[in-house]
């Protein structure tokens, strides 16, 4: 939690749940991001926060911008982005959506196969075009499966006949998993890359652009490694494979820059025990999966909880959101531990909550409303 965070919730005391972003300490982690890669351009993962107040810090820093819908283009264009610093990135997309971002002036779309080039083609003609290769996820906190990207051996098909149809072959893209602990992944990546680069240089296709995909993690409950780390090993990776021939880089950091600049202040709704011989107390918060913490599916991203007891005895816990839905519970096995002190109506803080909440937050779903947002 930033000081500007912890001023606010104390002098303003909102009601919860609702998240406060710090719009500065994007900028600081934006700036973080740059120097550890700078050879690279940012192109901002909007899904991950598309505020208004964020998008337009960003397009004063120069940022860059990638879009999932043409809804999340408007958005960037009303925050005074220039279309050209718009990539298409999401690989599915309407022929209605293609068509108006297009006469937007987004000159650059992803795709993974034959049906969405064909598209592309036919509704975005002469446009600059991305073929996203599906990699290992391995390391990955919230992994993409196999919804997108193709294999290498398709890949050069389709880049081969991206240029027949008249469309630029501009380059390709991987992502290595959101919130990804480790930088293997992203290594062996760029090594398959490099092949397919040096494959289709030799069948006449003459590529400019990687794009390295998202992923970079935040820190959550446990430790990760910093950025630094990763940008070490991307950096070899790239030279190792391209030598001084490096093509563009391009990354599209998401949760790296907008997760910890976010602290979504809770109300507890309840604290009891289901049996008297049960050590493990049963935690209800004013905020769930339906709430915005979707990532907690699985227990997969396990956020860190602060208390005004913090420093008492603690005892172990499940926690749960509010709602009459028996899939609202965000942690039962991750051995969470909270204050014994805690009752109803304390307030707790969910730290680096900045990424992947607000938008994820259902309209009302037993008639709570969605998450209130204060950007500071």
């Amino acid at each position: 939690m930033t000081p500007k965070i912890a001023a606010y919730l104390a002098d303003h005391l909102p009601a919860t749940p609702c998240l406060v972003l710090d719009v500065d300490r994007v900028e600081q982690n934006y700036r973080t991001l740059l120097s550890a890669l700078p050879l690279a351009r940012v192109y901002y993962a909007v899904k991950a926060n598309p505020a208004a107040p964020i998008l337009e810090r960003l397009v004063g820093l120069g940022s860059s911008f990638d879009a999932a819908s043409f809804e999340e283009i408007e958005f960037c264009l009303a925050a005074g982005a220039a279309p050209a610093a718009i990539s298409y990135g999401n690989t599915i997309k309407k022929v209605s959506a293609i068509q108006r971002a297009h006469a937007a002036g987004v000159g650059m779309f992803a795709f993974d196969s034959i049906e969405e080039l064909e598209k592309l083609a036919e509704h975005a003609p002469g446009a600059r075009v991305y073929c996203r290769l599906l990699v290992q996820n391995d390391g990955a906190e919230w992994p993409l499966s196999r919804k997108f990207g193709t294999t290498v051996e398709t890949a050069r098909e389709l880049m081969i006949r991206a240029g027949e149809l008249g469309l630029d072959p501009y380059g390709l893209s991987f992502h290595v998993g959101s919130q990804q602990t480790t930088t293997g992944s992203y290594e062996t990546a760029i090594g398959r890359v490099a092949m397919l680069f040096t494959d289709l240089a030799q069948a006449g296709v003459k590529l400019r652009m990687v794009n390295l995909g998202g992923g970079y993690p935040v820190r959550y409950r446990d430790e990760i490694p910093g950025i630094d780390r990763f940008a070490d090993a991307i950096m070899h990776a790239m030279t190792q494979h391209f030598g001084n021939d490096l093509p563009e880089i391009l990354i599209e950091p998401g949760r790296f820059l907008v997760g910890d600049a976010g602290v979504v202040s809770a109300e507890v709704v309840l604290v009891c025990h289901k049996a008297k011989d049960d050590p493990v107390r049963w935690v209800y918060l004013d905020i769930g999966r339906f709430g915005g913490l979707a990532e907690t599916e699985g227990e997969s991203i396990k956020y860190r909880f602060t208390t005004g007891h913090d420093g008492s005895e603690t005892g172990p816990v499940a926690i749960a959101g509010p709602t009459c839905d028996g899939a609202d519970i965000l942690y039962e096995r991750a051995n969470y531990r909270l204050p014994l002190a805690l009752r109803s109506g304390d307030r707790v803080q969910l730290q680096s909550t900045g990424a992947y909440v607000t938008t994820y937050a259902s309209q009302r779903f037993n008639g709570f409303a969605p998450l209130a947002e204060y950007y500071i």
